[in-house]
């Protein structure tokens, strides 16, 4: 399934041709080149985003986890993995950590897992990218406070000029209460772009 099903959507283009999207659905379902997990530091798939990707994707994505960890051990908010994605409607899955809240420096650790997720993605030369709202969901963080630092991290990432691959990046929000913050965060960003579509 792409997400032509998606109807509460919102978009930005920047100058650098990178398209930033957000929307409310079922990140499973959404076609693209790579798909962000919210994963945990030792990639242990069981809850969340994690558990419902792992699930649909099938247990390729835990045993290509498992390796990973056997040959580099545990994963960082600077660090994140990939595997291949099973029965998911992506070539990857980008495994990022992001911060639990109350362990210290949240908010760097958060940016740094969304710009690491993304890096990555432009390593493994994928022109899109799906993203969920990491960190917010078992690992506590503020949705609002989350909302303001994905913003801010997607706009320093797209104004840089040197990235070849990845033009098409996708927010995508599971529950309504989640995509009506991020919307609201989004809307009062000052994006330094050429153009705004706000499909509301």
């Amino acid at each position: 399934m792409d997400d032509s099903s998606h109807k509460l959507r919102q978009k930005v283009i920047f100058d650098s041709n990178i398209t930033i999207e957000i929307m409310q659905g079922d990140i499973t379902l959404i076609e693209t080149g790579a798909m962000v997990n919210a994963a945990n530091r030792h990639l242990q798939h069981g809850g969340g985003v994690a558990g419902a990707i792992s699930r649909r994707g099938g247990t390729v994505i835990q045993e290509e986890s498992d390796a990973w960890i056997a040959r580099y051990g545990p994963i960082d908010s600077d660090r994140p993995a990939y595997t291949s994605a099973g029965n998911l409607p992506c070539q990857y899955v980008i495994h990022a950590v992001g911060p639990v809240w109350g362990e210290g420096e949240e908010d760097r650790k958060l940016s740094e897992a969304i710009c690491a997720a993304l890096k990555m993605a432009e390593t493994l030369r994928i022109s899109s990218v799906s993203l969920p709202a990491i960190s917010t969901g078992i690992f506590g963080f503020p949705v609002k406070r989350a909302a303001g630092i994905f913003m801010r991290s997607l706009q320093d990432f797209c104004a840089q000029s040197e990235h070849k691959h990845l033009r098409n990046i996708k927010l995508v929000l599971f529950d309504m209460e989640t995509y009506s913050t991020f919307s609201e965060a989004f809307l009062t960003t000052d994006w330094k772009t050429k153009s705004n579509d706000h499909i509301l």
